[in-house]
């Protein structure tokens, strides 16, 4: 990951982004800690976000403040986000931030990006992420050839032979989709589907 020096010293902008379950808790105790270390680091801390009384699980779109602090990110007004709190989707947020060339500093896991050490354990997490969804890949793709040769049929039921003609007749006539599925009594999904087997490769041999 990038960083970015301020005079002789290294001297990094820090960021800090705290967060708290439910609005009667505080989070004072997270920020001091977190100003204490930078303190001893020698880093300054140039803006501080937090989201209060949203739960853990909920992601950056359910969170102003880590969405403000990732904002900012981009724009690299800072080195470093320190969190007081894991966070939900946090190798996305790696990853986010590595893009935009900003560490990350995990106080209660002890997870420092601007370590070597840090970086690599990061790389490992990914590629063990990587893994895993290429594991859930081949299971569903496993699945879904499994349900086929059982004879089960995929996707949204198909509609009556009759009404799919009927469709096809006035798709020939150049009507509008939207026109074609108001007139049949379908949605516009099923109207866009009956043109495209029309239009497919293998129109002609259905024909």
């Amino acid at each position: 990951m990038m960083v970015t020096t301020l005079g002789a010293d290294m001297q990094k902008r820090a960021a800090i982004y705290v967060r708290v379950s439910t609005d009667k808790q505080t989070i004072e105790n997270q920020v001091a800690a977190l100003r204490q270390i930078a303190e001893r680091r020698g880093w300054e801390v140039v803006e501080q976000d937090h989201d209060a009384g949203i739960s853990g699980a909920k992601g950056r779109d359910s969170r102003p403040g880590l969405d403000q602090m990732l904002k900012d990110a981009s724009k690299r007004k800072f080195d470093v986000i320190w969190l007081g709190r894991l966070i939900i989707d946090l190798l996305g947020t790696i990853q986010t931030l590595e893009a935009c060339g900003v560490d990350l500093y995990l106080d209660q896991q002890s997870i420092d990006t601007t370590t070597p050490a840090g970086k690599l354990m990061f790389q490992v997490c990914g590629a063990f992420a990587e893994f895993e969804r290429g594991m859930i890949r081949q299971r569903v793709h496993a699945g879904l050839k499994r349900a086929v040769a059982q004879g089960k049929q995929l996707g949204r039921p198909r509609i009556d032979a009759a009404l799919e003609k009927r469709i096809q007749a006035q798709l020939r006539l150049g009507k509008g989709m939207l026109r074609v599925a108001r007139e049949c009594g379908v949605g516009s999904g099923t109207a866009q589907r009956v043109r495209q087997e029309m239009t497919g490769p293998f129109a002609d041999a259905a024909a």
